[in-house]
């Protein structure tokens, strides 16, 4: 990456505190380019109606944008249509349509879910939820010692009995990186299905439906320099005809009356009410921003920073690091002796430099961890080594401070 990607992205040339900012949260959401930005400012300068119903030049200009966007969707994640493309708020909302529509019309008593300790909140209680209303069993993939999943471990947990495996392809805490393609073809023999959180991997990796044959895969497009308030869920178009909608209105329907009524064909169906135009508008672009540099690009320099940033935190005597030392994903998270993570957070954020501390809404891998709570610095494609090295002094400092 060079200087002039980090110059596309206005706010990171701000000063925090009297410092130049270096901003290490972007797995909590990205920073937005200006193509995104004008995208938006266009788009609602010239383009903004409503869409699939206006007969006016507006109308058709906004469907346009949006139909569009679609397309540039399922371009990018390789699906076989844009039938399979969803627009959701985001990775919450994908998951949850998942969970109460498609698992409880399958699942029955004793069914099992198959899921791992490292699941984000959003990947772990719409599935409890439905665990309840249905009868149906949650199991557990046991993690290694560094966090990470491993096949033969899978296997010992999904059974005839398994109806979903649902995991992340990367883990928001660790920076794991699941084998969740190999865990799919092993889904599929027992006659399973896989539901893969993208949330951690589309931002920062090819990724390729045809190739991993998951059966539901999620994202959220302001982790990937998209606008917040957009998602996708995609599914394997067979999967979502048999799955009714979650939410009924208007644009959603072919055919009202006074007792029943039909729906439209995919993807429309679940997309009741006015969709999310200007949202959807944003995340093409956003594509179109990360094409233009290219996915292998992306993620050949987060490893290089993640790899840098990992080495030079092993310098910091009592900062305790977690998860694997080998990174493909731009993610560390750690711990600095006795101070709470916040209080590193805090003190990093007087020297410029944002990281996020907390649990990270994975409370049971927090626990598994035997930590409250983590310190993480997540990097992207706007940050450089020299945002590493403000890190590392930063936290001296915030050693010697704490004392």
């Amino acid at each position: 990456m060079n200087s002039a990607i980090r110059e596309q992205f206005p706010i990171l040339k701000q000063e925090i505190n009297g410092h130049p900012l270096v901003y290490l949260d972007s797995a909590a959401t990205s920073q937005k380019p200006l193509a995104v930005i004008e995208a938006l400012r266009h788009y609602y300068e010239y383009d903004n109606a409503n869409v699939h119903r206006g007969v006016h030049t507006l109308g058709s200009r906004a469907t346009d944008a949006y139909e569009g966007a679609r397309e540039k969707v399922a371009k990018f994640i390789h699906a076989k249509s844009t039938k399979e493309i969803v627009f959701t708020r985001g990775t919450t909302t994908s998951l949850n349509m998942v969970a109460s529509s498609y698992a409880r019309s399958i699942l029955s008593e004793g069914d099992e879910i198959v899921l791992t300790p490292m699941e984000h909140h959003s990947n772990l209680i719409p599935w409890q939820q439905a665990a309840k209303a249905t009868g149906a069993v949650l199991k557990y993939v046991k993690l290694q010692e560094d966090g990470s999943v491993t096949l033969s471990e899978v296997e010992k947990v999904i059974t005839d009995k398994t109806k979903i495996v649902a995991m992340a392809y990367v883990s928001n805490v660790m920076g794991v990186v699941n084998p969740v393609k190999e865990i799919a073809a092993l889904a599929h023999r027992h006659g399973a299905i896989m539901v893969v959180d993208g949330a951690q991997s589309s931002p920062h990796m090819k990724v390729d439906m045809q190739d991993l044959d998951c059966d539901f895969y999620t994202l959220s497009g302001h982790k990937m320099c998209g606008p917040t308030g957009i998602g996708v869920l995609y599914g394997k178009q067979a999967l979502l005809e048999e799955m009714e909608p979650v939410e009924f209105g208007g644009e959603m329907i072919d055919d009202v009356g006074l007792y029943e009524s039909t729906w439209k064909e995919l993807p429309w169906k679940f997309e009741g009410g006015t969709p999310i135009i200007a949202g959807a508008v944003g995340l093409g672009a956003a594509i179109d921003f990360l094409e233009s540099i290219g996915m292998d690009a992306i993620e050949a320099h987060e490893h290089e920073l993640a790899s840098y940033a990992v080495s030079r935190l092993s310098e910091i005597d009592g900062l305790k690091l977690y998860g694997p030392r080998e990174r493909k994903v731009g993610l560390v998270t750690f711990n600095l002796g006795d101070v709470h993570p916040h209080d590193v957070a805090t003190v990093l954020d007087a020297s410029g430099v944002a990281i996020r501390a907390g649990h990270h809404c994975c409370q049971p891998l927090m626990r598994w961890l035997e930590a409250s709570a983590t310190a993480r610095a997540s990097f992207y494609l706007y940050n450089t080594k020299e945002d590493v090295d403000r890190l590392i002094s930063a936290l001296i400092q915030t050693k010697e401070y704490f004392g």
